[in-house]
């Protein structure tokens, strides 16, 4: 991932608001918020109503997941959330995201996510469709 990411840069974006519940005892935003910032990117992505990636009967899971902290998340404000799809396989997909307070980049991730069958709980094929949709969230250019 660059070295200096703007918001601007990723496809999806995403809002969350800090709690005052959020921060520990060093009086900055716990490391744990980071995760549930990313996966409210995540989710913001792969379960809009109408985004056509997930399929009925098929679940994605988490098999891969780097965290890089580069600054400090404070209370009171908002975290905004990058998400782009760095790219496709044919059963994984791995997504590149952010994490900004006031413009400046305080992490970054990647996250390699799996679709498995529910019923057998073994990795299966995305669609030709929920590829396709993915691959619109890849950075152009």
């Amino acid at each position: 991932m660059d070295d200096a990411p703007t918001l601007a840069r990723f496809s999806s974006r995403a809002f969350d608001k800090l709690r005052y519940a959020d921060t520990d005892r060093q009086g900055h935003v716990n490391n744990s918020v980071f995760s549930t910032a990313l996966e409210t990117g995540r989710v913001e992505l792969l379960y809009a109503p109408g985004a056509g990636i997930v399929e009925t009967g098929k679940s994605f899971v988490i098999a891969r997941l780097e965290l890089d902290f580069r600054g400090e998340l404070t209370w009171p404000g908002e975290v905004a959330i990058g998400t782009n799809v760095e790219s496709v396989g044919r059963t994984s997909f791995t997504l590149a995201q952010a994490l900004f307070q006031r413009e400046q980049c305080v992490a970054v991730a990647r996250t390699v996510i799996v679709q498995v069958d529910d019923a057998t709980r073994r990795a299966t094929a995305l669609s030709a469709v929920a590829a396709a949709r993915l691959r619109e969230f890849q950075p152009h250019g």
